[in-house]
């Protein structure tokens, strides 16, 4: 049985794919230093389902700690490493800059230098479509140039990539990052858009939109993020590609889209939670805030060519089930 030690699995995408994992008979070594950002009753609602299976080991513990990365290294054997702990959000980075420093690129090089010492069989990492910042080009390519960030959390992002890199080349470590497109489903963050509307409009509360609703977002149902995270990690790079001659590349690192390359408005989506909901949201128009892009749209062919899979989910179906999951959990009814 496959022993795959992953970070933040009380986070919202590192619950599902522990229990997809879980499911498909993995083992997994779960780790998180279950903070503050948001509501730590969620996470542990969430560890509670996780701890139901025998196949999983919790350990509470923080991945900017040196010695405790390094003991988690030398006290187990470990398969695939998925490091999806981080610090998120974009305008949280503007606030608490040093927070995001630690978490996303000290917590990164700890656990990518442990990987490397052990020789791991394949980092895989959670980057952001927040790398690709101000590009216009749509959609967005895992081959655009991304040294525009308009955020940190995005120049954090950008940098686990770039220290990844270094990583796989000189140490011929295999290794995949992974820019996640504005992923929602059941059991999301509290700090997010879908969340943050559904609560609104069934309490009667207005909604913040910011520029007036101009904007699109590639959101991607935790469904579909889950399948290219497993599938991705059963895939690891290897040996020479054909990449062309003049490719820089190392051969033991890749860059997936995990978008649901459909992008919709802010409006839209509102719509259809109303629809959903059965009552129409008080809207509170706003400017754009800093730090915030336009539009995110993923171009997912080299996904679908490596893997085999292109997430599909609609916003209709999507939001759905989100709000049923909202509704049950929080004994919530219009």
């Amino acid at each position: 049985m496959k022993r795959v030690f992953l970070t933040g699995c009380a986070g919202f995408i590192g619950f599902h794919v522990s229990r997809r994992l879980l499911q498909i008979g993995c083992e997994v070594l779960g780790v998180d230093n279950l903070n503050s950002f948001y509501n730590e009753g969620l996470k542990n609602a969430r560890l509670a389902l996780l701890r139901k299976h025998s196949s999983f080991q919790f350990i509470q513990g923080d991945v900017t700690d040196i010695r405790c990365v390094e003991g988690l290294f030398r006290q187990h054997d470990l398969g695939p490493v998925v490091h999806l702990a981080a610090q998120a959000g974009v305008r949280y980075s503007l606030e608490n800059p040093h927070l995001y420093v630690q978490s996303n690129i000290v917590g990164f090089v700890n656990l990518v230098e442990e990987a490397r010492k052990k020789k791991i069989s394949h980092f895989v990492f959670a980057s952001s479509s927040s790398v690709y910042g101000a590009n216009k080009k749509m959609p967005f390519s895992e081959k655009d140039n991304v040294d525009y960030p308009v955020s940190l959390y995005a120049a954090t992002k950008k940098s686990d990539e770039l220290i990844a890199h270094v990583y796989a080349h000189l140490y011929n470590l295999p290794t995949t990052g992974l820019r996640f497109f504005t992923a929602y489903g059941p059991w999301g963050r509290p700090d997010m858009a879908l969340f943050k509307f559904c609560k609104a409009i069934l309490e009667g509360n207005p909604i913040e939109v910011y520029n007036h609703g101009h904007m699109l977002r590639d959101f991607t149902y935790i469904d579909d993020i889950v399948e290219g995270v497993v599938r991705t990690m059963e895939t690891p790079p290897g040996g020479a590609r054909d990449k062309g001659e003049s490719s820089p590349e190392s051969p033991y690192y890749q860059i997936y889209n995990i978008g649901n390359n459909r992008p919709i408005e802010l409006t839209k989506l509102i719509q259809v939670m109303e629809e959903k909901i059965g009552k129409k949201a008080v809207i509170k128009w706003l400017p754009m805030q800093p730090g915030e892009v336009q539009a995110t749209y993923a171009d997912i062919d080299e996904l679908s060519r490596a893997v085999g899979y292109r997430p599909h989910t609609p916003i209709e179906e999507g939001v759905s089930r989100f709000v049923d999951w909202y509704r049950e959990y929080y004994k919530q009814s219009v």
